[in-house]
């Protein structure tokens, strides 16, 4: 019983380690055309397809001092196309102010909120407080707007993070970036 005690406590800090590292996918939902006129397509929000399948994930890949992902476009204000109110404080934000939406794995329950994070990309830096969850575990129904579930690696940005970054407008939709807390 001894000998398979530490065993097991010599193993386990890797397999935790291990299953950090790696983020596979949890599943798969299949699409639904949305009902006419429910799905917003601002800033080219994509809207679930019928027969369609999206790759869901509870998990994000590993956070560093320079986390890689792809930034995207939201919006965080009443009737824009993030929905209905930020998760983490039951508000809306002005495009104005530089707010984001980080994917299920690096939302963390929530354990982020209201907490600052730096943004890098275009030779330039940000930094935004996190009010939201880009869901990567759910979509394609009324709650989540009839967008598909996000990628694994999003940061979903206002339109002031693109602003403060430098990006001409007639770029903004998908930037490789990277992100800390801050």
């Amino acid at each position: 019983m001894g000998a398979f005690l530490i065993v097991l406590l010599f193993l386990t800090p890797h397999c935790i380690e291990s299953r950090l590292q790696s983020c596979k996918p949890s599943g798969r939902i299949e699409g639904k055309t949305p009902p006419p006129g429910q799905c917003n397509q601002e800033n080219d929000s994509d809207c679930c397809k019928q027969g369609d399948y999206y790759t869901t994930y509870k998990c994000s890949p590993p956070v560093s001092g320079s986390t890689s992902a792809v930034l995207t476009l939201n919006s965080f204000q009443k009737g824009g196309d993030g929905g209905g109110p930020s998760e983490c404080d039951n508000q809306y934000h002005s495009d104005d102010t530089p707010v984001v939406a980080l994917s299920t794995g690096w939302y963390s329950g929530g354990s982020r909120c209201l907490k600052n994070v730096v943004i890098s990309g275009n030779g330039q830096s940000v930094t935004a407080m996190v009010v939201d969850e880009c869901d990567s575990t759910m979509g394609c129904d009324e709650d989540h707007d009839y967008q598909p579930p996000c990628p694994n690696n999003i940061v979903d940005a206002s339109k002031a993070v693109w602003k403060a970054l430098g990006v001409p407008e007639d770029n903004w939709g998908e930037l490789d970036i990277t992100w800390s807390d801050a």
